[in-house]
């Protein structure tokens, strides 16, 4: 395992999010909800 993850790796690239995608994002986070009821588990969006 030592020798795999000891190489520098030079084939990843940094990607770059416009602005417009990071506030769709930000968006649709805030609008979910998540709910515990009875050890399950509820998603709920907000349009």
């Amino acid at each position: 395992m030592e020798e795999i993850y000891s190489e520098e790796q030079k084939i990843c690239k940094i990607a770059k999010a416009r602005p417009e995608t990071i506030q769709f994002l930000l968006g649709f986070s805030k609008s979910m909800t998540i709910v515990d009821y009875k050890n399950n588990k509820f998603e709920t969006y907000l349009n």
